[in-house]
């Protein structure tokens, strides 16, 4: 089976590249030749992968899956959720976006956060939807040099260290993209 993951995103390849078994082959957008800004435009995460899958089904015709994520932080109503990428500026800046969440935090009584992935999936002319979420909290300072985004201010749920201090593989097995992965491979080995 060949699927195209809808992503630009070379740290989220890396994620989802060791994530799905190797009798799936991952297509990359640039391999069919999609040098698109590929539009999200919805006001949820769900949306926005909703809309990056359908675009390449209509534009480029083949099957495909495209993943959203967002940061939703309690103090903050959720956000910065569906605009996390751009949460400083058009500039999609992890140390500006981090550093502004970091001074939005100051003075707040609760650190508590999330991490959902939405991944929509374009099979046989027919949508599915997967959802992975990874509870934990927002850090005072920046901890780690691995991962990517918002991973050295986030420590999931009981654990110590952030996302930025852990390896790919443990970050795979408790994160929000490993869980939503692991739902969308699943659905997939059922088909077989």
């Amino acid at each position: 089976m060949e699927l195209v993951f809808a992503t630009n995103n070379l740290n989220k390849l890396k994620e989802v590249q060791a994530l799905i078994p190797k009798h799936i082959k991952l297509v990359t957008l640039n391999e069919i030749g999609c040098l698109d800004d590929i539009p999200e435009t919805q006001n949820t995460i769900e949306g926005n992968a909703i809309e990056k899958s359908i675009y390449i089904k209509e534009n480029y015709g083949y099957d495909c899956f495209a993943d959203d994520t967002g940061l939703e932080v309690e103090a903050l109503g959720g956000d910065p959720g569906v605009f996390s990428a751009r949460y400083a500026g058009e500039q999609r800046n992890a140390d500006d976006n981090m550093d502004k969440l970091l001074n939005q935090l100051q003075n707040k009584n609760t650190r508590n956060a999330q991490f959902k992935t939405v991944i929509s999936l374009q099979l046989n002319n027919k949508q599915h939807t997967f959802t992975g979420i990874c509870k934990g909290e927002i850090t005072e300072t920046k901890q780690g040099d691995q991962g990517f985004g918002y991973d050295p201010i986030f420590k999931p749920e009981g654990h110590k260290k952030t996302f930025a201090q852990m390896d790919l593989e443990l970050k795979n097995s408790i994160g929000h993209r490993g869980k939503a992965v692991s739902q969308l491979v699943a659905f997939l080995n059922s088909l077989v």
